[in-house]
């Protein structure tokens, strides 16, 4: 009977470690596949849908120095052409409410300019990530003062690696006005976006995304130029992935009458395959 009893009493402890190894197992393969979805989120041109809602707060904006805000829904879809290449679109359709620019306006709210982006891209990526197509200007301001009038058209790019922890790499585009639709000012105009994102455990991560911009046609300063960062974090709502950043900007360099400071905030729905 001792020796049942130590048999039996060994069983247990040997089932109980292999469940304690299983779970551990299961953690493991969980904070990966979160680390993972982290690092595709952070990446433009990742072969996964995606929803983001970026709300972008400008304090201190216009002649009377109130506050911008522009929620920007920019849902992007990935399109395998081929097996060896994918077609990323990104559609960015800003929700703009404007402070009044003079004594005589009231502050706005309505639909700014669309800017679909399209890239090609390698299918199977290297370690250098990357893809170029076509961006375009559409004239869907809902108002006067929410956009240019302008249909405008560009090329856009985007070029990333990934190196453990680390997300590095840049966006661009530039868009030129080609037509009119109204009294709006012409466009010529370059966005670049450098971002840079170190990862950490269960889905956390460090971010600096500044959107610099560049208005060619300006007769003053052309340049905005932001510096800061922030963080942010992948987890689960349920069964739905979902990416969460929080982030501050400085504009070092800004036209008159620009944005001192920038609070950026998103909520991605991620939808991975």
């Amino acid at each position: 009977m001792r020796l049942g009893a130590v048999t039996f009493s060994l069983f247990l402890s040997a089932a109980g470690l292999g469940w304690a190894a299983s779970a551990s197992g299961q953690e493991q393969t969980s904070e990966q596949s979160t680390e993972a979805l982290a690092k595709a989120a952070q990446n433009p041109v990742a072969n996964m849908i995606s929803l983001p809602f970026q709300s972008n707060t400008n304090f201190g904006f216009g002649p009377f120095h109130q506050p911008q805000e522009i929620l920007n829904i920019q849902p992007v879809i990935p399109v395998s052409v081929t097996p060896d290449w994918n077609l990323i679109t990104r559609w960015v359709t800003p929700v703009v409410s404007q402070p009044k620019l003079s004594p005589t306006d009231n502050r706005e709210f309505g639909l700014g300019d669309a800017n679909p982006q399209f890239f090609f891209s390698p299918g199977k990526p290297g370690e250098i990530i990357w893809g170029i197509g076509p961006t375009f200007l559409l004239p869907t301001a809902t108002d006067q003062n929410l956009g240019n009038h302008r249909w405008g058209a560009g090329p856009t790019a985007v070029v990333l690696t990934i190196q453990g922890q680390w997300v590095l790499g840049v966006l661009a585009n530039n868009i030129w006005s080609f037509a009119s639709t109204g009294n709006g000012s012409n466009v010529n105009q370059m966005t670049i976006q450098p971002f840079v994102n170190y990862n950490f455990p269960k889905g956390w991560y460090l971010t600096s995304s500044p959107i610099m911009t560049a208005n060619w046609l300006a007769k003053g300063e052309k340049w905005t130029v932001p510096v800061g960062g922030g963080f942010g974090r992948t987890f689960k709502l349920g069964e739905q992935p979902v990416n969460m950043s929080l982030a501050a900007y400085y504009n070092a360099v800004t036209p008159k009458g620009g944005a001192k400071w920038q609070a950026r905030f998103q909520v991605q729905f991620l939808f991975p395959k």
